[in-house]
C-alpha cells in the first residue's frame, strides 16, 4: 500500500502539481527516489536531502529537520529564486505582545538620516506591562508637587486698619459691630483662606521608576520612540530643525532627550520652536514624555536611564 501511494506521490511530482504537505505515507526510499524529481521547497514544505519521515499511526514524525536562516532580497547571490520575482517591499511582521519584557532592537540615526547600526533597548525597561493607573498616580504626583503653593491670604489680625470700635454699641439702629476690618467690609480679612503650603502628595520610588518604564514602553511600542546617535546639529539655525520635524510623519510636539549637558546649538535652534523641547536624562519625566508625541533619544541618553534604572533604590 505504501508503494501504490509513493508511485501517486512520485507522479504529482512529475507534473509538479504539489500544493500543502498533507502526512502522506512516505517510506525512506521512495522519499530517495522523488528526491531528484523535486526540489528543495514546494508549497508550504521544506525538504532536504538528509530529511527522512517515519509513520505512526497514520501521523509522520520528522527525524531531522534543517532550516535556513538566510534572507533572500533582490541583491542576493543565492540562485534559488530569480531576482526579478522577489519584492522589494518591507516584509510585515506580526504584532508583537507588549509587556513580555523582551529586548528590543531598534535602529540607531541622526538628524541627517544616516544609518548608525542599531541598539538593543533592555525588556525590563521598554517592554513592561502598560498600567494606565500607575501613569495616573505619577502624573498626579508631578502636578502637585511642582505647584508653588504661595497662596496666601489675611486673618483679621494681619489685616491692616484701626481695632476701634466704629460706634457704639446700643442706640443707634445699626447692626453692632466691633471693627471695621471684619470679613463683611470692603477691605478687610479672608476668614478661612488658604495660606502657603506644600501640595505635594505621596508617590513611591517603586511606583514613580515604574511609571517612566511604562511611559516609555508606550512611545516604543507605538513606534513613536528614536534613536539617535547623538544630538550635535551643524549650526545654531532653527530652520534646521523645521525642516527635520517638517520630514517626520504624525509629529506634532517633539521631545529631545541627550545624555549630558544640552548642547548650545541645539538649544539656540529649538528655543524658539514651541512644538520642540529640549531635556537632559536625569530630567526625563512621565507628563513631558505624555505631552510629546514623540520622543527621540541619544546613545547617551538610553544607557544613563537603563543604568538609573537598574540602580538599587535607597530606602
Amino acid at each position: 500500500m505504501a508503494v501504490s501511494i509513493s508511485k501517486s506521490i512520485l507522479r504529482s511530482f512529475g507534473s509538479l502539481n504539489v500544493g500543502r504537505c498533507i502526512s502522506p505515507f512516505l517510506s525512506y526510499q521512495s522519499f530517495r527516489a522523488s528526491n531528484d524529481l523535486c526540489g528543495h521547497v514546494f508549497g508550504n514544505c521544506l525538504f532536504s536531502a538528509e530529511s527522512s519521515s517515519f509513520v505512526k499511526g497514520g501521523a509522520a514524525s520528522l527525524a531531522y529537520r534543517r532550516f535556513s536562516t538566510s534572507i533572500l532580497t533582490p541583491g542576493s547571490s543565492d540562485g534559488a529564486f530569480p531576482s526579478d520575482l522577489l519584492s522589494t517591499k518591507a516584509v510585515l511582521t506580526p504584532e508583537r505582545k507588549i509587556g513580555l519584557y523582551q529586548d528590543l532592537v531598534i535602529p540607531v540615526t541622526n538628524f541627517h538620516n544616516e544609518d548608525k547600526g542599531l541598539m538593543v533597548l533592555a525588556g525590563d525597561v521598554f517592554d513592561v506591562p502598560i498600567k494606565k493607573h500607575i501613569i495616573h498616580r505619577v502624573v498626579r504626583w508631578q502636578l502637585a508637587k511642582r505647584q508653588q503653593g504661595t497662596h496666601s491670604t489675611k486673618t483679621i489680625s494681619e489685616v491692616s486698619g484701626t481695632g476701634r470700635k466704629p460706634y457704639q454699641q446700643k442706640g443707634t439702629g445699626r447692626a453692632r459691630h466691633g471693627t471695621l476690618r471684619g470679613p463683611q467690609f470692603r477691605g478687610g480679612a479672608t476668614m478661612h483662606g488658604p495660606k502657603p503650603r506644600s501640595h505635594a502628595i505621596k508617590c513611591n520610588k517603586k511606583v514613580r521608576r515604574l511609571g517612566l518604564k511604562i511611559a516609555l514602553t508606550a512611545r516604543a511600542a507605538e513606534g513613536k520612540l528614536l534613536v539617535f546617535e547623538d544630538l550635535e546639529v551643524p549650526t545654531h539655525k532653527t530652520k534646521n530643525i523645521v525642516n527635520y520635524v517638517n520630514q517626520m510623519e504624525n509629529t506634532k510636539k517633539l521631545l529631545l532627550v541627550d545624555g549630558g549637558l544640552i548642547n548650545e546649538k541645539l538649544k539656540l535652534a529649538t528655543q524658539n520652536l514651541h512644538y520642540v523641547n529640549v531635556l537632559p536624562s536625569i530630567g526625563l519625566n512621565v507628563y513631558s514624555i505624555l505631552l510629546h508625541d514623540t520622543l527621540v533619544m541619544s546613545r547617551d541618553a538610553i544607557n544613563r536611564i537603563v543604568e538609573r534604572m537598574h540602580t538599587p533604590i535607597n530606602r
